[in-house]
């Protein structure tokens, strides 16, 4: 929760200050992606059983795309929503990469790429009080519990998979899914509120609740 101090230091924070995170979030979000996979081998053991587990990656990244779409529009036109707009947007380029790479190489495997839904729920994380679409800190919040669940959701499904070099684009991708909850967490520090960054070792079901915060 932000204190009355935090509240008088969003409001007193240069447009242009702020912004720099949203430009660091950008930028550290597309470092180091590498091409997942051009051209897959023949020779993988279950190409279905890779199709498939791509596929469940796939919903993220729709969920993603929609999502930061969504709550683009309800940011207000203050210092504060433009810089969540420009980390929204940022983050929103690198799904919309993740998510045409996997779509391609699913349609290598021999499956067919999950097509996205019109809209999704994201009620379950408002009930839990894990974000909100009433500010645009709380919309922030929102974006990093799904960005957490996204990077969670990457480091158990890779282990389902049967090509090694999938195995290593999917941790690529969890990789990044996990800085951009880093990078969200760092605007909060940016804008005042006293957290790590980095809140522990590993990002996982089990220290899920040390990533998120609460409305």
């Amino acid at each position: 929760m932000l204190t009355e101090a935090t509240a008088r230091r969003i409001k007193r924070w240069s447009r242009r200050d702020l912004l720099k995170t949203g430009a660091v979030v950008g930028t550290a979000g597309a470092i180091g992606i590498p091409a997942i996979v051009k051209r897959v081998e023949a020779a993988s053991p279950n190409m279905m059983n890779d199709a498939k587990v791509l596929n469940g990656a796939l919903f993220y990244e729709h969920q993603a795309i929609w999502a930061y779409g969504f709550a683009a529009g309800k940011l207000t036109n203050t210092s504060v929503g433009k810089a969540v707009l420009a980390i929204a947007l940022a983050n929103q380029a690198d799904h919309k990469k993740h998510r045409d790479t996997l779509a391609a190489v699913i349609k290598q495997l021999g499956g067919t790429p999950a097509e996205a839904q019109k809209q999704y729920d994201v009620s379950p994380y408002l009930k839990a009080g894990e974000g909100a679409l009433d500010s645009d800190v709380n919309i922030a919040k929102l974006a990093l519990a799904l960005e957490t669940d996204a990077a969670i959701a990457y480091g158990r499904e890779i282990a389902k998979l049967t090509t090694p070099a999938l195995i290593t684009a999917g941790a690529s991708i969890g990789a990044t899914e996990a800085s951009h909850a880093t990078l969200i967490r760092s605007a909060f520090k940016a804008l005042g509120v006293d957290l790590a960054v980095i809140p522990a070792s590993f990002v996982s079901a089990d220290t899920r609740s040390n990533w998120v915060l609460k409305v």
